[in-house]
């Protein structure tokens, strides 16, 4: 009996390295399944529709990035809970976590489904989307809000997973959906003909699937453990899940922020430059996976030593991080110096423009030299996020979007559409120097 439950509970017996190894590999791995949604619909329209069709569903990229970051936030912020009822074994408060996280979160998803459904046309003339693929942008953004809840619901079941030590299980559903995805894409629009629509459709359904029977599995994933069956709405433990999940969800989409804040910048430079920023981001969100799930495994990892009481482990496991952080950005540099044009085209194809071309393939040669940076960043807030300080965290990854957004729009009318990913790495190095100063000071062990 004692052998199961160490083994439940590897985050908190197990060395650092192995700890963190074995956590953090398979939510990469789910991570990078999870990007192949969007990366699939922009693949496959853009080789099959075309470039215009890329950039109609990149125009929509920042902004449904923003709601898949509330996505994984909140559910992140809810996990911490979760970890650090499991980790002093206190079932009964875990379920009324579970219980109380997935109520609040299909309402709010409801809520953001229905005004995002009604605004989208106001929302594609704000971002400054082109004449010639706005009507399409809002096709494909209005599809997918209609399957908002179903985002919402998959990653706070996974979050609930990867809290309990997990990580394999959602890993496999993202395995599932995404080859689900990809053969609904690739029917929709190289079969029926459906360009846009159906590759909104196509991911629609397979998110659906997904949460369905992810909320299956976690049932009898619950059922499991001691304590009876919890099905409530416990408002002590909502106000302190928003309380975590509010910084988390800041933390988790500042990028999509500020991507979506200054997507008018880079609209208004035309749909060809348009295509190739989209393709770019869609390289760099699947770079930055390790850093991000980094990141989410130092919350867990502090969050369950903290409730056993081990605090100790929390400072070796974030040096740990550190030298995972600089393993990963040194093979994702390499790859992307040496092939960004051919990264390039995975999305745009031999039809694609030479201005397309030429700006994802600028915007990659710049980033692969930073994502050890964010690798940093994601490291240090994790830490403060699992142990609740939270204060510390919220105000560096503000100064990082104050510092994206403001810049971007000052410098793009003088240097170009270049500026917007100049301006990047320092907003992530801000960010990460703001957190690490909070580390250092030790606020975070007070929480303990």
């Amino acid at each position: 009996m004692l052998e199961k439950m160490a083994d439940k509970e590897y985050l908190i017996h197990q060395s650092p390295w192995k700890a963190l190894l074995i956590f953090s590999i398979p939510m990469m791995l789910g991570n990078l399944f999870q990007q192949l949604y969007t990366m699939t619909d922009s693949v496959i329209v853009g080789r099959f529709v075309g470039e215009d069709a890329l950039a109609a569903v990149g125009a929509s990229y920042s902004l449904t990035s923003v709601f898949i970051s509330v996505a994984i936030g909140g559910g992140v912020g809810s996990s911490v809970l979760v970890s650090r009822a499991f980790g002093s074994r206190k079932y009964d408060d875990l379920k009324r976590t579970v219980s109380t996280s997935l109520i609040s979160f299909l309402v709010l998803s409801l809520i953001l489904a229905f005004s995002g459904y009604v605004f989208s046309p106001s929302i594609m003339d704000a971002l400054n989307t082109p004449d010639n693929i706005h009507a399409d942008a809002v096709m494909y953004l209005r599809i997918y809000f209609l399957g908002l809840p179903f985002l919402f619901m998959y990653n706070i079941l996974s979050s609930v997973f990867n809290a309990l030590g997990k990580s394999k299980i959602p890993l496999y559903f993202l395995i599932f959906s995404s080859l689900l995805n990809v053969a609904l894409d690739l029917f929709m629009v190289a079969v029926l003909d459906e360009g846009i629509a159906g590759a909104a459709w196509a991911t629609l359904i397979a998110q659906g699937v997904s949460a369905c029977f992810s909320f299956l599995v976690l049932l009898k994933t619950l059922s499991r453990l001691e304590g009876k069956s919890v099905i409530c709405f416990d408002g002590t433990i909502f106000r302190s899940m928003i309380r975590l999940a509010i910084p988390s969800i800041l933390q988790q989409s500042t990028v999509s922020i500020g991507m979506m804040l200054v997507q008018s910048v880079v609209n208004s430079f035309g749909s060809q430059v348009l295509a190739g920023y989209s393709a770019g981001m869609r390289i760099e969100n699947i770079a930055t996976v390790p850093m991000v799930s980094i990141g989410n495994a130092m919350s867990s990892y502090t969050a369950q030593n903290i409730g056993a009481m081990k605090h100790e482990r929390v400072a070796e496991g974030y040096h740990v991080s550190y030298l995972m952080v600089i393993f990963f950005a040194l093979v994702i540099g390499v790859i992307i110096e040496l092939f960004p044009v051919s990264l390039i085209g995975m999305f745009i194809g031999s039809e694609g423009t030479a201005l397309a071309y030429e700006t994802g393939a600028d915007y990659l040669r710049f980033m692969g030299w930073f994502f050890a940076i964010i690798g940093f960043k994601m490291a240090t807030d994790g830490v403060l996020r699992g142990s609740g300080d939270v204060k510390v965290f919220t105000a560096a990854n503000l100064v990082n979007l104050t510092t994206r957004v403001l810049f971007s729009f000052i410098l793009a009318p003088v240097i170009g559409v270049a500026a917007v990913w100049y301006i990047v790495p320092v907003g992530w190095f801000l960010n990460w120097l703001i957190s690490f100063i909070g580390y250092r000071r030790g606020i975070w062990k007070r929480n303990i």
